[in-house]
């Protein structure tokens, strides 16, 4: 293989790139194994505890309340409410259920 041309010398850099690559990908997922086989999980702390979903669906009744101001009370946003509550909407309406109006012939 001649080097003197411009797509011999691609060719080996590109290569020598996805050789380095796999090796980091290598050693990455090892280093991952080997954390979990210590207890370890990676990612983010969760802020939401069973604590504050629990006192989030008490409180979302009442309708004196926001989902914002019910969100600081507890130190949470409310993007966290919405996505640990499935029915959050529900229980902001007070559990009474929509009626379905009939067709009208």
């Amino acid at each position: 293989m001649s080097t003197r041309r411009r797509s011999g010398s691609g060719f080996i850099f590109a290569a020598l790139a996805e050789f380095s690559r796999e090796l980091i990908v290598i050693g990455t997922s090892e280093g991952l194994a080997a954390a979990r086989a210590r207890g370890r999980i990676g990612g983010r702390p969760g802020i939401a505890t069973e604590e504050v979903i629990k006192a989030a669906r008490d409180l979302l009744p009442d309708p004196g309340r926001s989902i914002t101001s019910i969100a600081k009370l507890l130190g949470v946003s409310p993007g966290t409410l919405y996505n640990h509550i499935p029915d959050l909407r529900e229980l902001r309406a007070g559990a009474v259920p929509r009626q379905v109006k009939a067709p009208t012939r």
